[in-house]
C-alpha cells in the first residue's frame, strides 16, 4: 500500500514539474474544438487518462484521442484542481472516430477491457472520484448501445463481482494540459513505470484474462 501511495505521489509530482514547462493550458483547460464533419465523439472515464489513450489510438477508424476532464462543476479546471478532487471532474479520454470505419459498440468493447468496472471511485492504485469509471454518452443511440453492452457484459463477464460503472450524460469536455496529451509517446519510460507500478496490467489480466487489451 505504501508503494502505491508513493507511486501516486510520484505521478502527481511529475505532472507538477511538467506543468512548470507547459505553456498550453497553463491557465486551465480550454473548451474542446468541434470534431470534423462526418466524425462522431465518444467519451470514457477509465482512471488515469494517460493509460486510456493507447488502446484507442491503435484502433482503426479512430481519428484522435484527447485526455481531459468531464463530469465536474468548475469551468477551466486545472490538473492540480482535478487531481485534488476539488472540481467533481473525472479524468477522461475523448475519442473522435469515423463511424463508417469503427462502431461505437467496438469502442465500448475496448473500454470495458481496459478498466476494472467492479470498483467505485478508484482505478488500480489511484483513489478518488476523479479516477472513477464512467461512460459519458452524447446521444440517445450511444446510451442505448452502452446500456445493451453493460447488460450483456453482466451475463458474460469472467469475474464474479458486480459491474458498478455508471452510464451518464456527457457534459462539457475540457482538454487537459498539453503535457498530458500522448504522454505514453512523449515519455515512454516514465509511462511504463507508472502503468506497471500501479498494477494496471496485472489487474486487467486477472479480470479479463486473454481478452484484456492495452
Amino acid at each position: 500500500m505504501r508503494s502505491r501511495s508513493l507511486l501516486r505521489a510520484s505521478r502527481d509530482a511529475l505532472a507538477a514539474v511538467l506543468a512548470c514547462f507547459a505553456v498550453a493550458g497553463a491557465a486551465g483547460a480550454q473548451p474542446a474544438k468541434a470534431p470534423p464533419a462526418g466524425a462522431a465523439v465518444a467519451t470514457f472515464a477509465g482512471g488515469c487518462f494517460w493509460c486510456m489513450e493507447p488502446p484507442y489510438d491503435k484502433l482503426p477508424g479512430v481519428l484522435s484521442t484527447t485526455s481531459g476532464y468531464m463530469g465536474g462543476t468548475t469551468r477551466n479546471p486545472t490538473y492540480e484542481e482535478v487531481s485534488a478532487g476539488r472540481t467533481g471532474h473525472a479524468e477522461v479520454v475523448q475519442v473522435v472516430y469515423d463511424p463508417k470505419q469503427v462502431t461505437y459498440e467496438k469502442l465500448l468493447e475496448v473500454f470495458w477491457r481496459n478498466v476494472d468496472p467492479t470498483v467505485k471511485d478508484r482505478q488500480f492504485c489511484d483513489a478518488g472520484s476523479q479516477y472513477r469509471t464512467a461512460i459519458f454518452v452524447h446521444t440517445d443511440l450511444q446510451r442505448q448501445a452502452a446500456e445493451n453492452s453493460k447488460a450483456l457484459l453482466a451475463t458474460t463477464k469472467p469475474f464474479k463481482d458486480p459491474i458498478v460503472t455508471p452510464i451518464v450524460a456527457a457534459g462539457e469536455f475540457w482538454p487537459a494540459e498539453e503535457y498530458h496529451q500522448d504522454y505514453y509517446v512523449k515519455n515512454p519510460v516514465r509511462y511504463t513505470y507508472y502503468r506497471t507500478g500501479c498494477g494496471r496490467d496485472a489487474r486487467l489480466k486477472a479480470l479479463w484474462g486473454n481478452a484484456a487489451t492495452h
